[in-house]
C-alpha cells in the first residue's frame, strides 16, 4: 500500500522561508515522479514543481522559478520543498503527489499561511 505524507507547513510572514517534506513509502524501487501541489481557497490545484526518482526535474510552475527549490532523496523517498520569499499569494494547502504506472497518490496536504 501506497502512503505519502507532508510536514512542514506552518505560519510564515513575507520575505520568510519555510522547507516542506513529503515521505512515501510501499512504492518500491521502480521508476516515479513526485512533486508539489498548491490549492489556495476558492482556486484550483495547480502544479508547484515536479522531480523524477534520478533526480531530474520534471517541470516547474513559474511563480516557483527563483524562489522555490524541490530535491529529492530517492532512497529515502523523500522529496523537499524549500520556499524562500514567501509572498501573500503563497498562501494555500501543499500537497505531495507519486505517479507511478498511471497512478497518482496523493497525501493530505500541508497548510501554509503567509501572512503579516
Amino acid at each position: 500500500q501506497v502512503t505519502i505524507a507532508e510536514s512542514g507547513g506552518g505560519l510564515v510572514q513575507p520575505g520568510g522561508s519555510l522547507r516542506l517534506s513529503c515521505a512515501a513509502s510501499g512504492i518500491g524501487d521502480v521508476w516515479y515522479i513526485m512533486g508539489w501541489y498548491r490549492q489556495a481557497p476558492g482556486k484550483e490545484r495547480e502544479v508547484v514543481a515536479l522531480i523524477n526518482s534520478g533526480g531530474g526535474m520534471e517541470g516547474e510552475a513559474d511563480f516557483a522559478k527563483g524562489r522555490f527549490t524541490i530535491s529529492g532523496d530517492n532512497v529515502k523517498k523523500m522529496i523537499y520543498l524549500q520556499m524562500n520569499d514567501l509572498k501573500l499569494e503563497d498562501t494555500a494547502v501543499y500537497y505531495c503527489c507519486l505517479s507511478r504506472f498511471g497512478s497518482d497518490y496523493w497525501g493530505r496536504g500541508t497548510q501554509v499561511t503567509v501572512t503579516s
